[in-house]
């Protein structure tokens, strides 16, 4: 195993649980990331730490909670919109920040969302070079709606294009991505693709279109499907397939009523229901990680900077707190995971938590107590039945609510840190009558 090891991470947007073939959909052609599957790890119980996008990338790059970093919420609203004032604290430890610390060369292509302000950017929290969407592709100018100025295509921190070409920004990211791959270099490098599909709208290729069973949406998945296969192809031309870990998930689970699956699980996006923050998650390290293996424990976000930490052999930041497990004994098929529990937020509001199979469920009028190994899609309330395990649960949640706060009990936490901020923020561009803009107008309407 080389001591440090490159590590491409991909992560897509809004991709339901049950939208990759290899993990049951039967209308979505993903044959690469099946492939992948089968080269590797498929993780059936991974979570991301949110059900929306800036809260569920904030805590993955920093392996905390959300509201640990001040992301539970942005100034009344569940995500970060474009020209406001916070974003992810110049403080924070991200993954990119502890790898370039010991040498990775380190790259971010797509979609970043934690901020649009030049002190959030990327290039400002660990990465080299940053090329994409600074946030959502719905936060540009659409038919019949001009809230949001021309959407920015940014090179580290500035504009490059506005409004760009939806239809043609994934293959323009892996280009980019694999020109970063063909860099020569003597030193590691750490490559994080933030996919803008399939979040709305989507304008996929058309040849993707063309073969699809599930219209825009199956398109869309047959896209990053696609790219997964040029980069996997990429490693194999440079000799580094053996020295690359390859991870694949989403942020956040479907919508699902615009084509996208969540099942066999309840809820999705926004929800704290299994559909709306347990994603597929496959992992892929030729000669490190078995073949063809299923991990069923507990797995989340949040265990990626510890893991790729460990793996780079550097220490996490002592003088602060950081909720994620090193997941190198698991990689290897020499130890489970180590996470024995995860706890569920929407926005500030601790919902939920799991522990093994029970999922304890507190929003509601009463506790609703669910059994995750023989009920997947949470239909039946067997609280009464398990006061202990309730009880032992409410105990979790008690000493989760004191630490990270929690809204809904009026409680603020004990060891949160500040969101940034910075005075007089303004919006990366402003709409001109007279820009050349090669898609003024999307004349899509869907929002995600």
């Amino acid at each position: 195993m080389p001591r440090q090891p490159n590590i491409i991470l991909i992560n897509c947007d809004d991709m339901g649980y049950g939208d990759p073939g290899c993990y049951g959909s039967p209308l979505n052609e993903t044959p690469t990331l099946d492939r992948m599957a089968a080269e590797g790890m498929r993780c059936t119980d991974f979570y991301m730490a949110s059900p929306v996008c800036s809260p569920s990338r904030g805590g993955m790059l920093t392996g905390c909670y959300p509201p640990r970093i001040g992301f539970g919420e942005f100034e009344g609203q569940w995500v970060l919109f474009p020209g406001q004032g916070v974003g992810l604290h110049p403080d924070e430890v991200t993954i990119a920040t502890a790898l370039r610390g010991v040498g990775y060369a380190t790259k971010m292509v797509g979609k970043w969302h934690c901020g649009d302000q030049p002190a959030f950017l990327p290039t400002n929290h660990g990465f080299d070079s940053y090329y994409g969407l600074p946030y959502s592709n719905d936060m540009g100018r659409q038919a019949g709606d001009v809230r949001f100025p021309p959407l920015p295509l940014l090179r580290d921190d500035a504009v490059i294009q506005q409004q760009p070409d939806q239809a043609a920004l994934t293959e323009r990211y892996v280009e980019e991505c694999v020109r970063f791959l063909r860099e020569p270099r003597d030193r590691p490098f750490f490559l994080y693709l933030g996919h803008m599909y399939v979040h709305l709208p989507l304008y996929a290729q058309e040849h993707f279109l063309a073969q699809s069973r599930n219209g825009l949406f199956g398109a869309a998945m047959a896209g990053i499907d696609w790219s997964v296969a040029v980069l996997l192809h990429e490693l194999a031309s440079l000799g580094l397939d053996e020295q690359t870990l390859v991870i694949f998930t989403s942020d956040n689970g479907a919508r699902g009523d615009h084509g996208g699956s969540n099942a066999p699980l309840r809820g999705g996006k926004g929800t704290t229901w299994e559909g709306g923050q347990r994603v597929p998650c496959i992992m892929r390290w030729p000669g490190v990680i078995p073949a063809g293996v299923t991990c069923r424990d507990i797995v989340a976000s949040l265990d990626f900077l510890p893991t790729f930490a460990e793996l780079a052999g550097t220490s996490l930041p002592a003088d602060r707190v950081i909720d994620g497990h090193s997941l190198c004994g698991l990689l290897r098929g020499e130890s489970p995971s180590p996470r024995e529990e995860f706890f569920y937020y929407r926005m500030t509001e601790l919902q939920a938590v799991r522990r093994g199979c029970w999922k304890l469920h507190v929003s509601r009028e009463t506790p609703e107590l669910y059994n995750l190994e023989t009920d997947i899609g949470e239909t039946t309330n067997i609280a009464a039945d398990h006061p202990k395990i309730v009880a032992d649960l409410q105990a979790r949640l008690d000493a989760c609510r004191r630490d990270l706060g929690d809204s809904r009990a009026g409680v603020v936490g004990t060891a949160c840190r500040p969101v940034g901020r910075v005075e007089n923020p303004a919006p990366l561009t402003a709409y001109d009558p007279a820009h050349p803009y090669v898609v003024a107008m999307y004349d899509s309407r869907d929002r995600g």
